[in-house]
């Protein structure tokens, strides 16, 4: 059990290195997806894996094609969506939820702490990494990632606890019993 904590951690980390590169070259993004598929493959519950991240994906990237439209990140280009690979680090990220993370998720302040100090630091590192900018300024930028994922992290928390404690959903009726 120790041994999948510890690889999902450093497939994490291993992930979001790669997809900080692919900012700059976009082949880095093959090894993302590589780190996010041996996830998956280690995952015992590959199913409930894959909701949890298709969930946590889906509203990361609104969340941050949110703040690229408000003004707190300036990606090169025009577009009004997050990059590839930013949506791609919400796919790894989803995945450290149920695992490495979940020590995080009570009490719930745990999350909060977190997310106050590994936020900022993640979006400051990638931003000097992938050159993206923060055009508030460092300061007031991180401030606010710190105060948003305070709340965001017990939130994707409390969500992945949601879609555990949710049925599974099958693709056929269960067989009929005959007594």
């Amino acid at each position: 059990m120790r041994w999948q904590l510890l690889a999902n951690a450093l497939l994490f980390q291993i992930g979001w290195a790669a997809c900080i590169l692919a900012a700059q070259q976009s082949w880095w993004l093959l090894g993302g997806l590589a780190c996010l598929a041996a996830q998956l493959w280690l995952s015992h519950e590959r199913l409930a894996e894959l909701r949890l991240l298709l969930i946590v994906t889906l509203l990361g990237s609104l969340l941050d094609s949110l703040l690229l439209n408000l003004g707190l990140f300036d990606f090169a280009g025009d577009s009004w969506l997050l990059p590839a690979w930013l949506a791609l680090l919400w796919a790894l990220l989803a995945t450290t939820l149920r695992h490495s993370l979940a020590w995080t998720a009570r009490p719930w302040w745990l999350a909060s702490l977190l997310g106050a100090t590994s936020g900022p630091l993640s979006y400051y590192a990638g931003a000097q990494l992938a050159g993206v900018g923060l055009p508030l300024g460092t300061a007031p930028s991180l401030l606010l990632i710190g105060l948003l994922w305070t709340v965001w992290l017990p939130a994707l928390h409390a969500l992945a606890r949601r879609l555990a404690a949710a049925p599974a959903v099958t693709s056929s009726p269960s067989p009929a019993k005959f007594d």
